[in-house]
């Protein structure tokens, strides 16, 4: 004997919660769901920036910060403009993002809700929310030891 089918229970309320469906297509990039949209305030820097990471003691090569607006950092090579390899940094981490306020472009980092956080000057920061960078801030990833210092052309001279 068949069993008899139930209907669908009515009573369930619909979620009209953001479920990214709609930005999937415009936001992807190499088949990869990007996290992150450019604000419209996103512009390109009109000074040098570098960020100047450290292993201990050791300084790494600089890497150069100035040439777009926006700067994904993170674990997935395949979208991470600064690849980051330490096994605690999620695959899209944190954002570098230059914004126009005021009539002056300043760096911000925003953290993508990451795991393991991302740290400014040793404070954990919130997810989803902009933190503009200064000269010789200071900026952690996950629980890597290693450190990233901001710097604009301006400071190094």
């Amino acid at each position: 004997m068949a069993e008899e089918k139930k209907p669908a229970d009515l009573n369930i309320a619909p979620n009209y919660g953001l479920s990214g469906a709609l930005a999937k297509d415009t936001n992807t990039f190499k088949g990869v769901v990007i996290k992150y949209n450019e604000p419209v305030e996103a512009s390109r820097p009109n000074q040098r920036w570098l960020i100047y990471p450290f292993k201990g003691k050791d300084s790494l090569d600089p890497i150069p910060i100035y040439r777009q607006s926006a700067y994904m950092l993170g674990r997935d090579r395949t979208i991470a403009d600064i690849p980051l390899d330490h096994p605690s940094v999620s695959k899209q981490h944190a954002v570098i993002q230059f914004r126009k306020v005021k009539n002056e472009v300043n760096p911000y980092i925003i953290d993508l809700e990451s795991a393991n956080k991302t740290k400014l000057n040793d404070e954990v920061i919130e997810a989803r929310r902009y933190y503009q960078l200064f000269e010789k801030d200071v900026i952690k990833f996950g629980y890597s030891t290693r450190e990233y210092v901001v710097m604009s052309e301006n400071c190094i001279k």
